[in-house]
């Protein structure tokens, strides 16, 4: 099943953030504590310009000091309280911007792991991981700055703009009057500036995909020698996203610079008016201070607004990813009413006519029709050529996807009917390539059972045969294991592996190659370890190695996405067909390898 289909970009603006400010809810004391020290402030900043008034008015030009000292005096006071609010204002609104990301982080990681398999196939990692951090860290600046601040110079331009019709009706006048002027380039630039933002961040994660990429596979890079390759298709990239934010800062900066000129352009013109009304008498030099001050005000309100304005149309360009990436839906969910699985669980399996198609070859059925029953306890190989399926098979198991047709059932409930967490709770998987993460040796084993104790751990890594090299690590069970298990060879990283769907000890055991990175000593010693894990449990085996699987209780022959045959080895061979085949090149192959 596909994932849902992103939004289109062109529907985002600043109003795109409106999702996000949802998620603001829980935190709506501490933003009620700002907002309203951010009025106070606001209110304190106007009071200011009113006590400038008196102090010039009935201070200086009534050449009064003690109205003077008390002018003055009460201006100190007002911009001590002043900075007690301002601290009161930006610790909250920073705390609440630091919380903010920190939940949003953590809910887009939750929903990424929620996410199905065809998602992450269609999907680059690094722009995954550029949505998590980039993206989250535009929208930490917007929620934890820059929006509070664009609402208090707001209220500003709102007060300044009262006190000035209060202070001249005719100049303020004047300054409406120049208002469009102003406000004209934020509508026309800034539109320019949110699509540029997209573009950024888009570039950004072209960047993130390529570093992704090349670490995790960085021995490759070197031995192939295309370190200069990568270095250049890395340059392309970095002055990709160069020549888009070189695009977004022309547009921002002519942005702002235009809202500069106009705004204190519109000043000059109404210092000058305004200074021709107090020599006309029609005017106080307090009131044309007063009157200035606002007007200051509110051109570096209308400046730090379309500044703002900015900053938040690249916040609605990086809000757009994180939405497109919130709006995914899995395409794997339990049902509203999942179905219980059997408890004990018995371990039976049944496919049953299962036809499947992946979401990105569906002109191309991996698996046509297969019936296949195994019973409690059996242990079953799956064997032929590549992309015959057998791999497509552990995939709807385990229900990273769902049949296109047909049904799969565990313990004799369908898996579409059934919760995914509560099937995958059945099976341990040990893969062909073995997951080990930068964990210790320890928890590394523990993944499947994160509460197992030290005792239960040693057990695992003993029947895995695990101890001989786990005890000689320099911190034993507690070293890191280094990204993918780097500081483990790929035998090691394979035991590792098994000890871990041991001391899981599920009902269902998947095993995908299991031994095929171990040398002959190693692989008997875990071929001995499997017997026992094996004992009680259905096993469904994956192999190549014909030798592994000799002593399976059935072995299933696919094909083109079919089953071939049924049989045991001997059966088989005795047939004559694709496996009987399969076998004599190999088995014919290692006679040939055995002579000096």
């Amino acid at each position: 099943m596909a994932a849902s289909p992103a939004p289109a970009a062109g529907k985002a603006g600043i109003g795109r953030l409106r999702p996000l400010f949802a998620m603001l809810r829980p935190y709506r004391a501490r933003l009620a504590v700002a907002f309203v020290a951010m009025l106070i402030s606001a209110g304190m900043v106007l009071v200011i310009g009113e006590g400038l008034r008196r102090v010039i008015d009935e201070g200086f030009a009534k050449g009064r000091a003690d109205l003077l000292n008390a002018s003055l005096a009460t201006l100190v006071a007002l911009i001590a309280v002043l900075g007690a609010v301002t601290f009161i204002r930006v610790y909250n609104v920073y705390w609440v911007g630091a919380r903010f990301t920190a939940d949003l982080r953590t809910r887009l990681y939750g929903h990424i792991l929620s996410l199905s398999t065809d998602f992450f196939e269609g999907t680059r990692t690094g722009d995954t991981v550029s949505r998590l951090t980039n993206d989250v860290t535009l929208i930490e600046s917007a929620i934890g700055g820059t929006l509070l601040y664009a609402l208090r110079m707001a209220f500003t331009l709102a007060g300044c703009a009262v006190m000035l019709f209060l202070t001249s009706v005719k100049l303020s006048f004047l300054a409406v009057a120049c208002l469009p002027a102003v406000v004209l380039p934020i509508g026309v630039l800034g539109v320019r500036v949110r699509k540029l933002a997209r573009v950024v961040q888009d570039r950004v994660a072209d960047v993130s995909a390529q570093v992704d990429e090349t670490l995790h596979e960085i021995r490759t890079v070197q031995a192939y020698g295309h370190e200069g390759a990568d270095r250049e298709a890395f340059r392309g990239r970095a002055d990709a996203v160069f020549a888009a934010a070189s695009r977004r800062s022309l547009f921002l900066s002519a942005l702002i610079a235009s809202v500069i000129v106009l705004a204190f352009g519109a000043v000059g013109m109404l210092l000058w008016v305004g200074a021709n009304d107090v020599f006309a008498g029609r005017l106080t030099a307090g009131e044309l201070t007063a009157f200035i001050f606002y007007a200051v005000l509110m051109a570096n309100a209308t400046f730090v607004l379309a500044e703002a304005y900015g900053e938040l149309q690249r916040a609605a360009g990086a809000s757009e990813r994180l939405m497109e990436l919130l709006d995914t839906k899995p395409g794997i969910v339990a049902p509203a009413a999942p179905v219980a699985l059997p408890v004990p669980p018995t371990g039976a399996i049944a496919l049953e006519s299962v036809v499947f198609r992946y979401p990105a070859r569906p002109e191309v059925a991996a698996l046509d029709g297969i019936d296949l029953v195994v019973r409690p306890g059996e242990r079953v190989a799956l064997v032929g050529p590549s992309g015959a399926g057998k791999t497509t098979v552990f995939q709807l198991l385990l229900r990273f996807y769902d049949p296109t047709s047909g049904t799969v059932r565990i313990d004799g409930v369908a898996a579409r009917e059934a919760d995914p967490a509560r099937i995958r709770e059945r099976i341990a998987l040990v893969p062909q390539e073995p997951v080990i993460f930068g964990a210790s040796l320890a928890d590394n084993v523990r993944y499947a059972r994160p509460r197992a104790s030290d005792e239960e751990v040693r057990e695992a890594l003993r029947l895995a045969y695990c101890l001989e090299f786990a005890e000689r690590l320099p911190q034993g069970f507690e070293t890191p294991l280094g990204e993918r298990g780097v500081k483990l060879s790929g035998g090691q990283r394979q035991r590792v592996a098994i000890a871990r769907a041991i001391l899981a000890d599920r009902s269902i055991l998947l095993l995908d190659e299991a031994t095929s990175s171990l040398d002959a000593e190693s692989e008997r010693a875990v071929q001995l370890a499997l017997e026992g894990l094996m004992r009680g449990r259905t096993t469904l085996i994956i192999a190549h190695r014909l030798a592994t699987v000799k002593s399976a209780d059935r072995i299933v022959v696919m094909n083109h996405g079919r089953v071939d045959a049924v049989g045991t080895h001997d059966e088989l061979v005795r047939e004559a067909g694709l496996y009987a085949r399969l076998a004599s090149l190999q088995f014919a192959a290692r006679s040939e390898d055995l002579v000096p």
